[in-house]
């Protein structure tokens, strides 16, 4: 087996890094100081200033892959460099060294997942619309899936109507955990409902495109994750009241909807898989950089017994979960993702669970200093954690894992 990266991956990677060390990094306080204050869903200038020289860089829109298992992806051309899943992760890996960074490139969820729908099961109209503003970084998007009165881990259980009338669609029901909403630039979402529920399980439901400036939609509320609220992207509760879209504004056809949110997951799985694999090195720097820094009890603290174990049981876990994701990634590119779902399961519940060990880790070794503002760790210890339910908890993952595990011994 090889394991050294393709020269083409290695070539891009440090064209990434290369931008990350000139651009990024020195401007981690410039956002932070921006996307504080009283107005938090703005426009954050600092992301709009660096899309230009990343799109002049040629660091743009690099997740779509070409084909998954030899299937085209797409028939819609995008502007940027698209990369197979596999030479893809060590890139989004990177940008998990940085949760805000994905965004500078166009490479940041919902709009990466709900873009690899528009291009897999669009039509023209809705490419044209949607997709072309999308992938040329003008507009965000959205994707309401889950619910707060069911439980949305099955998501059979989805009560959202979405019924015909005429030439319109009439949308009612309320969502939440609804990424991207609370952007001033979301102008479109793309909504689970169901369209028929009289049809067998996994056939009743159907997405839809639905304009955020259609009458009937209410933001209830932003959600708060470990008492942070994500701004200025955020994840809403949101209430819709007898919304009309055009007819024309369904995706592939009703019935369709379990199909498509089955393809749009395992990229986005895999994808806040990588980048959790980021965070987890990065957070590994800091205390290792911190343990050398701090004396303690007449010594420096990295001289400690304890921090050895500590330091190598990160390594260990960071090392074996870019091995799964690595193999997960290369399965995706060359069976598809039907075939390598136990792979993306594995490695969706491996993940997270490692990021937040290693950022636990990070945050004992900076002492006071780990829960506050200061070191960015215990945001992103929140956002982690929440990737162990984002996606489909841990759980749906293991039942899925061991299904496949029994079926090779039928």
């Amino acid at each position: 087996m090889h394991f050294e990266y393709s020269k083409r991956t290695q070539e891009m990677l440090e064209r990434v890094r290369a931008f990350m060390d000139e651009h990024i990094y020195p401007n981690e306080a410039r956002y932070e100081e921006e996307s504080g204050g009283p107005d938090r869903w703005k426009i954050i200038e600092v992301i709009e200033e660096l899309k230009p020289k990343a799109r002049a860089a040629g660091l743009w829109n690099m997740f779509v892959p070409p084909t998954h298992g030899g299937t085209p992806v797409h028939h819609f051309e995008f502007e940027g460099t698209p990369l197979t899943n596999l030479e893809y992760a060590p890139i989004a890996e990177e940008f998990g060294r940085v949760g805000w960074s994905s965004e500078v490139f166009n490479c940041s969820a919902p709009d990466t997942g709900n873009m690899e729908v528009l291009a897999r099961y669009g039509n023209h109209e809705q490419q044209q619309q949607w997709l072309v503003p999308l992938s040329k970084g003008e507009i965000r998007s959205a994707f309401l899936m889950t619910e707060p009165a069911v439980a949305s881990s099955d998501a059979t259980n989805i009560e959202t109507s979405i019924r015909r009338d005429g030439d319109e669609y009439v949308i009612n029901g309320r969502k939440w955990w609804s990424s991207g909403v609370g952007d001033p630039r979301c102008k479109i979402a793309i909504v689970m409902g169901k369209t028929d529920t009289s049809a067998p399980k996994h056939i009743q439901q159907s997405q839809i495109l639905m304009p955020m400036d259609a009458p009937g939609i209410t933001k209830v509320r932003p959600l708060h994750v470990f008492g942070y609220d994500d701004a200025p992207h955020g994840h809403y509760e949101v209430l819709m009241e007898n919304v009309r879209v055009p007819a024309a504004n369904i995706i592939f056809g009703e019935g369709r909807g379990f199909e498509i949110a089955q393809g749009r997951l395992g990229p986005g799985r895999i994808h806040h898989c990588m980048r959790s694999i980021g965070a987890a090195e990065r957070a590994l720097e800091k205390m290792v950089k911190r343990l050398k820094s701090r004396v303690a009890f007449g010594r420096p603290v990295a001289d400690q017994g304890v921090w050895h174990e500590r330091i190598a049981n990160a390594r260990i876990d960071i090392e074996q979960a870019r091995l799964l994701c690595l193999k997960a990634a290369y399965m995706m590119d060359t069976v598809g993702n039907k075939e390598a779902k136990a792979l993306i399961a594995m490695i969706k519940v491996v993940a997270p669970n490692v990021s937040t060990r290693v950022l636990d880790m990070a945050i004992q070794a900076h002492g006071g200093g780990g829960v506050c503002q200061d070191y960015g760790l215990a945001s992103s210890y929140a956002g982690q954690r929440t990737l162990r339910l984002a996606d489909g908890p841990d759980e749906v993952h293991r039942v899925t894992i061991a299904k496949e595990e029994l079926k090779r011994y039928n």
